[in-house]
């Protein structure tokens, strides 16, 4: 009978129900506030700045250490530059994408965690591959590769991919909507 009411799971249990009584939640410090914390989403654009709150596609987000690049087909982020129709070169500028993306969120191509990769056709798979690897010479992430019907901007290859923040960058406050007054 005693024996239930001293076990470490029990105590636990009873001490966790005082926490709410005691007022805790009054002792976190002021200065706590959202633009402070460190789990702030940060929604970043391609030069790594804020976001147009206005943009209904994010191409970079950081949340706690952790880097979110949206699909990046040949042509995102376009310059008007042509290149041949090719999975080979659409994987390069993929590929540079996705780097410029990671390094600017404060990764790296080694601590890219994991990627998806859509094609749009699966008889592209080793074109893809022979250039995928040149990016991972210390070996690649978890990677899933499937094929679709189309892609966006007529690209054969797009990827989006998490991966680890690996050094500091700059921290920026969220951009201000512009409100009417």
């Amino acid at each position: 009978m005693f024996s239930n009411l001293f076990t470490r799971r029990a105590f636990a249990a009873r001490v966790a129900t005082l926490f709410p009584g005691l007022g805790l939640a009054a002792a976190v410090p002021a200065s706590a506030s959202p633009e402070s914390r460190d789990d702030l989403v940060q929604k970043r654009n391609w030069d790594g700045k804020p976001a147009d709150p206005n943009s209904f596609i994010t191409p970079l987000i950081i949340h706690n250490d952790v880097i979110y690049i949206a699909g990046q087909g040949a042509h995102s982020h376009d310059t008007g530059e042509n290149f041949p129709m090719d999975i080979e070169n659409h994987t390069k500028h993929v590929m540079e994408n996705v780097k410029h993306l990671v390094e600017t969120g404060g990764g790296t191509m080694d601590s890219i965690l994991q990627l998806t990769v859509y094609l749009a056709k699966i008889d592209d798979y080793d074109g893809m591959n022979k250039v995928f690897k040149t990016y991972f010479p210390h070996g690649g992430p978890a990677r899933t590769t499937v094929a679709v019907a189309n892609l966006p901007g007529n690209s054969l290859v797009e990827i989006n991919c998490t991966a680890a923040v690996t050094r500091s960058q700059p921290h920026f406050l969220p951009a201000k909507r512009n409100e009417k007054e």
